[in-house]
């Protein structure tokens, strides 16, 4: 039987485009008092005004700063007094030869994907533990399960990632809490430079990309297994994706 999650608070980082934009509105759908974290207020709150009657908090916040990190969890427990769902979302993307690369788009793309991912799920802990429950999924990639040529920077912090979520989980399952990654290939968002509904509802449609409300129905199935079960891993690609 699966778990439901109406009345559970959910804070979601990357919250205002893309797979956390699909999130926020599958778990708004569910009944989830929802914290959405994202740079942008005004897309955050565009988003926000989508289910007008769901309990949900809109938190700018810029995570390649620590400080904004910890800002993000003490303004949701102040709302909504506890955390039950922690969905490290928010990432950067880079590609190309290491060579031709800027050193200082490297320390962004590690500050977001990993150093803010590692601070937003220790600042949940100590209440997840406490109340011996609780749901942390990352946001991955199949970048984190091969090295891809194209993008070793990018690569290299989901492998960071993959380890991380793979001891982290280890450490505190005896104490209830649910520790997993979502790992998907190309999906048709802003991230990959995509966002003209036709061009996406076309490369979908020749199985070539993801659409980012699949990704959301994945982590959908990871949150409501039962209690006995974790999903560590989910590895999600098109069907035509050659990886």
């Amino acid at each position: 039987m699966s778990r439901d999650l109406k009345g559970k608070v959910a804070l979601v980082t990357g919250a205002s485009s893309g797979i956390g934009r699909a999130m926020a509105r599958m778990l708004a759908g569910q009944g989830v008092r929802l914290a959405m974290v994202g740079r942008s207020a005004e897309r955050l709150q565009a988003v926000r005004n989508e289910f007008p009657d769901a309990d949900a908090l809109v938190i700018a916040a810029d995570l390649t700063k620590p400080a904004e990190v910890e800002r993000t969890i003490a303004e949701t427990i102040a709302r909504f007094g506890q955390i039950d769902i922690l969905l490290a979302n928010a990432g950067l993307y880079l590609t190309g030869d290491l060579v031709d690369g800027d050193p200082d788009d490297f320390d962004e793309v590690i500050g977001v994907n990993v150093n803010a991912v590692f601070r937003a799920v220790r600042a949940v802990l100590p209440g997840m533990i406490e109340r011996r429950a609780g749901e942390i999924i990352v946001t991955s990639s199949v970048a984190g399960h091969q090295a891809i040529p194209w993008e070793p920077v990018y690569s290299a912090t989901k492998h960071a990632v993959q380890a991380f979520v793979h001891g982290v989980r280890r450490q505190v399952a005896p104490h209830g809490v649910r520790v997993g990654a979502v790992a998907p290939g190309v999906v048709l968002n802003e991230l990959w430079g995509y966002s003209d509904p036709a061009v996406i509802a076309a490369k979908a449609a020749a199985r070539e990309g993801l659409l980012s409300e699949d990704i959301a129905d994945a982590v959908l199935f990871m949150l409501t297994r039962p209690a006995n079960v974790t999903i560590r891993d989910l590895v999600i690609l098109p069907q035509n994706q050659d990886i």
